[in-house]
């Protein structure tokens, strides 16, 4: 079986890659990224392409399965950047996939595409994905969920496959998810037991999570076998304010969602911040989700534990972790914060 994973070398491509190399029904692997990486793995060739530039088709041909892993965060403050690498981009990869005859298309969407819900009434895969419009993240997701649905209506000969994973964490992704989301304010060594003073107690601050690992795995799962449709992943416990202050000795103060709000916005607004304030109202509405369907249908049981995946995302804060690819390059100390400073917080790919 011949793979493409496009997006291979970021948090959930390299684990996607590491997953499938172990499989022996796998017998080649593309790994397609903007950068090629120094990172080396058993049966995989590397191909240098742009989703929103590449001849796609080409990469394609041959490929018994396609997973679309490929997203941009950042730039934030150029939404028309983000827009034409995620959504131009994702309709791009889904017309190669139909013009190489690729029988099985794999599709990162995210718990971020569904509509909000009350998060004490858990969601299955019917729940509405039109997003929450105040953030690009939900607005894009949910577009791409659209453009899927044209896509499977116009190719029903091509299984589709979405997966709508939680939070992914794993220790080699915590210098890129600092970067990402925190910027380089962020002491990663102060990400420690009994170093956090406290924990933000929002009001709707409940979220999934699941480790790299366990996602890659379902990833696998849905390659390799003949399951269709949607899947929601995450792993037990439902993650709030407590669990947190549990894993970091810190204690929960009450928090007003409008004062959280407007914290972020003037983090944002004075450039201290590359995450806009869009994305915590997102958080703080998207559904908690019932992973059944995934559990039954692809037979996917997730090894970790969300707390397991937490602990291994702050003790690779602490310690700068990452790995031979350019999205997860390890923390550079002084000399890298200031590059981050230099190029702009929130405005570059």
């Amino acid at each position: 079986m011949r793979v493409v994973v496009v997006g291979a070398t970021g948090n959930v491509g390299t684990a996607v890659v590491r997953a499938l190399a172990a499989d022996d029904g796998v017998t080649s692997i593309v790994g397609v990224a903007r950068r090629l990486p120094g990172w080396r793995v058993d049966r995989t060739d590397w191909r240098q392409a742009d989703v929103a530039t590449a001849d796609l088709t080409r990469i394609f041909d041959g490929a018994d399965a396609v997973v679309h892993l490929a997203w941009l965060f950042q730039p934030t403050r150029s939404p028309a950047v983000t827009w034409r690498a995620n959504v131009l981009g994702s309709m791009r990869v889904f017309r190669a996939v139909a013009e190489a005859g690729v029988p099985s298309l794999v599709h990162a969407s995210s718990v971020g595409a569904y509509s909000p819900a009350p998060k004490d009434q858990p969601v299955d895969e019917s729940w509405p994905t039109h997003g929450w419009p105040g953030a690009a993240y939900g607005r894009e997701k949910a577009y791409v969920e659209r453009v899927l649905d044209v896509f499977e209506h116009d190719h029903p000969n091509v299984r589709v496959v979405r997966m709508r994973p939680g939070f992914i964490f794993q220790r080699a992704a915590a210098t890129e998810q600092r970067r990402l989301f925190g910027g380089p304010f962020v002491p990663g060594r102060m990400v420690r037991t009994g170093r956090v003073p406290f924990i933000p107690d929002i009001p709707g601050l409940r979220m999934q999570v699941l480790h790299a690992d366990d996602a890659a795995q379902a990833y696998r799962l849905a390659v390799t076998g003949r399951a269709r449709g949607a899947f929601n992943l995450a792993a037990e416990p439902v993650i709030g304010p407590n669990e947190l202050a549990g894993l970091l000795g810190a204690r929960t103060v009450r928090v007003p969602e409008r004062m959280a709000r407007a914290a972020m916005a003037a983090g944002w607004h004075l450039r201290l911040l590359p995450a806009a304030p869009g994305l915590l109202e997102l958080v703080l509405r998207m559904p908690i989700m019932k992973t059944d369907r995934a559990r039954e249908v692809l037979g996917w049981t997730p090894r970790h534990s969300s707390l397991q995946a937490l602990r291994e995302l702050f003790d690779g804060l602490h310690d700068g972790a990452g790995m031979e690819t350019a999205p997860l390059a390890p923390d550079k100390g002084p000399v890298g914060r200031v590059r981050e400073l230099a190029t702009g917080i929130g405005r570059r790919p």
